[in-house]
């Protein structure tokens, strides 16, 4: 994981910048999309700010994502008129985005969701290769309102590897990079991890090829989940939509005279 600050040392060292700071800075963040990783591997977090949309705007978080690259941004509109705003990332980069969270966003209601309790990753396949870049697939949805069955629930993952082996060899079989399920009171947010530029559409349907114990897994598990509130009616998972780069404002013509 780079270290913001250190790299702006050693670039003044190694190119001989003798320069204002502002340069060596704007330079820093020019190659920030060069010196990230091509995909995050490590421990997972994600964050979710939830407030009435006029209290909310996307910008500052934007802005926060072109500074961190490692930083995936989300957001949904729900039908009771709230944003959710998104944030995936490291659990470091998470850390260390609190504060200027709770300091963009004061009014916001912040929910961390701190670590997956369920974790597939194709060291579990037979073909154990990994694609160099990934697309993460966000969703979110809540478990029903009864704790016997989220225990239930719960107890399915933690022994799915082992009694349901079948639901990660179907993962194997789609090409699925990674695929995290956290947990925050009764809301849930699932990310899937495909090779960049595939289709969730095209490679989601091989996880059943061949392999009816997933559609039986399936169907178990849709009596534990229900649409979170704001969802719409018969939604149960609900894709959250990727907050687009911030765009520069245009340069303003110079005056003439």
């Amino acid at each position: 994981m780079e270290r913001p600050l250190r790299p702006l040392r050693n670039l003044r060292a190694l190119c001989g910048l003798r320069r204002s700071r502002r340069l060596a800075v704007g330079l820093l963040l020019w190659l920030l999309p060069l010196l990230a990783p091509a995909q995050a591997r490590g421990p997972m977090s994600i964050v979710e700010l939830t407030d009435y949309d006029l209290r909310l705007p996307p910008q500052k978080l934007q802005a926060l994502g072109q500074r961190y690259p490692d930083v995936d941004l989300r957001r949904w509109q729900d039908a009771n008129h709230l944003t959710h705003l998104v944030a995936y990332a490291p659990q470091a980069r998470i850390r260390e985005l609190r504060p200027a969270l709770k300091q963009a966003y004061p009014t916001a209601r912040v929910k961390e969701y701190a670590a997956p309790f369920y974790r597939f990753e194709r060291s579990r396949c037979t073909d154990k290769t990994t694609a160099r870049q990934w697309d993460n697939i966000i969703l979110t949805a809540s478990l029903v309102a009864d704790t016997a069955k989220q225990n239930e629930y719960l107890r399915y993952h933690a022994t799915q590897f082992e009694q349901w082996p079948e639901v990660s060899n179907g993962f194997c079989h789609a090409s699925f990079q990674q695929l995290l399920v956290f947990r925050r009171g009764r809301e849930l947010m699932l990310v899937i991890s495909i090779p960049k530029g595939q289709s969730l559409d095209a490679l989601n349907p091989k996880t059943t090829e061949n392999n009816p114990r997933v559609d039986e897994w399936n169907q178990r598990m849709r009596q534990y989940q229900e649409g979170r509130n704001g969802a719409k009616p018969g939604e149960v998972w609900v894709f959250l939509q990727p907050l687009p780069p911030l765009l520069a404002k245009p340069k303003q013509p110079a005056k003439k005279g």
